[in-house]
């Protein structure tokens, strides 16, 4: 996974008025959380952009003016409920030992001979979330949609791997195609019967074997 090294300094100060301080420097407190004692430290609020405004998910590097360096991840962020601004940002400590949890955005690829017959593509989700030590984090999670036809639906036990596993349970549906309202109110054609008995048979195994 890509990380972002983000440079900050250490702070003294906590309180309020300090915090408000910062903001009006264009600084953006933050706490890194993980290690033996919460971390307090500021960054210039145009580093976080492309770790915040992005679909993309990242590790990242903490280096500190002290010289003092740390591995995180993001963990929560807080924005003005009016202007949208950046407010404050937790991190979390990361080991290259230890598990971490993390959200990874789905990538599609492939053309869904379902959705070139009139399907639509549902997309329930647009990241998963995963556990897994933080050198075996994906960029993303490769999801080939090539073999979908009307009616059929990816589970996500079908993108299990040894690099990290899922926090969803097995029945989870990554995506489907379902038929559109326009075919429905056009009838249904033969390859869409095909389809529909295929559904049919396959389906309930499916869903009976998530269970």
């Amino acid at each position: 996974m890509k990380s972002i090294t983000i440079n900050g300094s250490q702070r003294e100060s906590v309180g309020k008025s300090s915090t408000r301080a910062l903001r009006n420097a264009g600084q953006i407190p933050c706490v890194l959380y993980g290690g033996d004692k919460p971390l307090h430290f500021s960054a210039p609020e145009l580093v976080f952009s492309k770790l915040v405004y992005t679909p993309n998910a990242h590790t990242v590097v903490i280096a500190l003016d002290n010289g003092e360096t740390y591995n995180a991840i993001m963990q929560d962020i807080q924005f003005h409920p009016v202007t949208d601004r950046i407010l404050h940002i937790d991190f979390y400590q990361t080991f290259e030992n230890k598990e971490i949890t993390m959200e990874i955005p789905i990538q599609i690829v492939g053309t869904s001979k379902g959705v070139l017959n009139g399907g639509v593509l549902r997309r329930p989700y647009r990241k998963l979330r995963v556990k897994a030590i933080p050198s075996k984090l994906p960029d993303f999670i490769e999801v080939d949609i090539t073999p979908l036809k009307i009616g059929n639906k990816l589970y996500i036990t079908e993108l299990e791997n040894e690099d990290y596993k899922f926090l969803h349970p097995d029945n989870t549906v990554v995506c489907q195609v379902r038929r559109s309202r326009a075919s429905m109110s056009m009838g249904d054609d033969d390859e869409e019967d095909d389809e529909e008995t295929t559904e049919g048979a396959d389906a309930p195994a499916a869903e009976a074997a998530q269970e």
